[in-house]
């Protein structure tokens, strides 16, 4: 009997539905403190991961033409080359120019986390459990506002140091410096309302 109520056929039942509510963490620390670890421990439990460093080098490559034009007369004078032959590009050498003239940081990011935070959030919506694997994910807040939980993983300092030349080839100098910028990473974490849970990955 029809008594005005409007009822799901079977068949589209799954439209009528609530969509479950998604959960979303992110994994944050300094450099070579061990989030892909904590990350891929996570994935076996069912979590999909994004990271947001991958992203950085994808969306530098999709906005190359205009970190060029802005960062080329700083790395002439730097007798710095910032592409590679085939027009990519280098990042080893955008990460030492970055080094000489720190404020380009900020420029660089005004360019490139808008892209980023454009397909962090594309990847969110196609997923129930999320991981966003990020060093400095407080400087996206729109971001970091989505997040249940923080887990905030970190390392001895020879641990990483270790790590860090394991694995990136950068000058000693490089490293300490990306150390030094980062040291107060948990602090920024600290100030939200968003649980965190630090973990020692030793």
């Amino acid at each position: 009997m029809d008594n005005g109520t409007r009822h799901c056929e079977p068949a589209a039942s799954r439209h009528c539905e609530p969509k479950a509510k998604q959960s979303i963490i992110a994994v944050v620390g300094p450099m070579a403190a061990g989030k892909n670890y904590i990350c891929n421990q996570l994935k076996e439990e069912g979590w999909a991961a994004v990271d947001a460093d991958i992203l950085v080098h994808d969306a530098i490559e999709l906005v190359k033409d205009k970190i060029l034009e802005t960062f080329i007369p700083y790395a002439e004078s730097q007798n710095i080359k910032l592409t590679h032959p085939d027009g990519t590009i280098d990042r080893k050498a955008l990460g030492s120019l970055l080094f000489s003239f720190p404020e380009l940081l900020a420029i660089q990011e005004s360019i490139v986390y808008p892209i980023i935070t454009k397909q962090i959030e594309n990847f969110i919506d196609g997923h129930d459990k999320t991981i966003i694997n990020a060093t400095v994910l407080y400087k996206t807040p729109e971001l970091l506002a989505r997040c249940e939980k923080i887990i905030f993983v970190t390392a001895p300092f020879f641990t990483r140091l270790k790590r860090a030349r394991r694995r990136d080839h950068l000058p000693l100098r490089q490293i300490l410096r990306r150390f030094h910028a980062q040291r107060n990473l948990l602090k920024e974490y600290q100030k939200t309302n968003i649980p965190v849970k630090i973990i020692n990955n030793k």
